[in-house]
């Protein structure tokens, strides 16, 4: 073989190698997946647990906390592998006309969840949302919220204040969820009236004795499923990954459990207390396996 064809044939094998090791690395790379969440109470101990049971398969796993909306376009432009907590039929119903057709839907993992605006039980003078507008001053005039873009602040802005009479009567006071439980803590701690924007799974309903008010106009819809939303192509480049989550549910009782480990006995330590809770039920990974 002469000078040239051995030089050049060395060149091709070193080529070769570093395609070989980029490929290596292509798939190193592919082992990471970012999840988006929003602070919902079920979506961050969802996401945490989900993030130790795929961490335990040997993903790297990426959290991304976000609003509702920019998590959708997160995974429509492929940004954001998946999000375990789209409500449907109602409360992210916008986000899928906008972006629905370039996600993939990979199941429902909890099916009675529901929107709510609820009182303190000791609230006597208010029992449905058609008694606010007469007993407004009772709470200053304010509906305590969570997150701007949340589709329960849409729907208790669009539907609950004018369908009820609240405009001009009652705010919507939008913060967080954790501003909105602080200050139903204080309340109930001084036994003070508050009305909030809440919803169902929340552990709040195990810790305070709380009441729904009755919507006779059905502004804030009915039961929803919680379904875990994907990129498009999430399905073919993490067929496992894809198959543990379309086999994901979980009942009441677990779900509060679950929430009651990482808010109130890990609190300010979501992957701690998802870690406790998967250790408490061994037998939970199995399923999604």
């Amino acid at each position: 073989m002469s000078k040239i064809l051995r030089k050049s044939a060395a060149a091709l094998a070193a080529l070769a190698l570093a395609g070989t090791m980029a490929a290596c690395g292509s798939d190193d790379d592919d082992q990471t997946l970012t999840i988006g969440y929003i602070n919902w109470d079920e979506a961050v101990a969802a996401t945490n647990m989900w993030k130790l049971i795929l961490e335990d398969e040997g993903y790297e796993v990426e959290l991304e906390e976000l609003e509702p909306g920019l998590i959708f376009e997160g995974m429509a432009n492929g940004d954001i592998d998946f999000f375990l907590d789209g409500w449907l039929p109602t409360t992210h119903a916008s986000y899928m006309e906008t972006y629905g057709d370039q996600l993939e839907t990979v199941g429902v993992w909890y099916d009675n969840a529901s929107l709510s605006i609820a009182v303190p039980t000791y609230v006597d003078e208010v029992n449905s949302l058609e008694d606010l507008a007469d007993n407004a001053d009772l709470f200053d005039g304010k509906i305590i919220g969570i997150e701007e873009g949340a589709g329960l602040t849409k729907a208790t802005q669009e539907e609950v204040i004018p369908g009820y009479g609240l405009d001009g009567v009652m705010d919507l006071v939008t913060s967080g969820t954790p501003a909105m439980l602080s200050e139903l803590d204080t309340a109930i701690a001084n036994n003070e009236p508050i009305v909030v924007t809440l919803w169902h799974p929340h552990w709040a309903y195990a810790t305070y004795d709380l009441k729904d008010l009755e919507d006779p106009e059905g502004a804030l819809g009915g039961a929803e499923e919680i379904t875990t939303f994907a990129r498009s192509g999430f399905g073919a480049d993490f067929p496992e990954v894809n198959d543990m989550l379309a086999k994901f549910v979980m009942t009441d009782d677990q779900l509060a459990e679950l929430e009651d480990y990482v808010f109130n006995q890990y609190p300010g330590e979501p992957e701690e207390g998802a870690k406790a809770w998967l250790d408490a039920n061994p037998d939970f990974v199995d399923t999604v396996k």
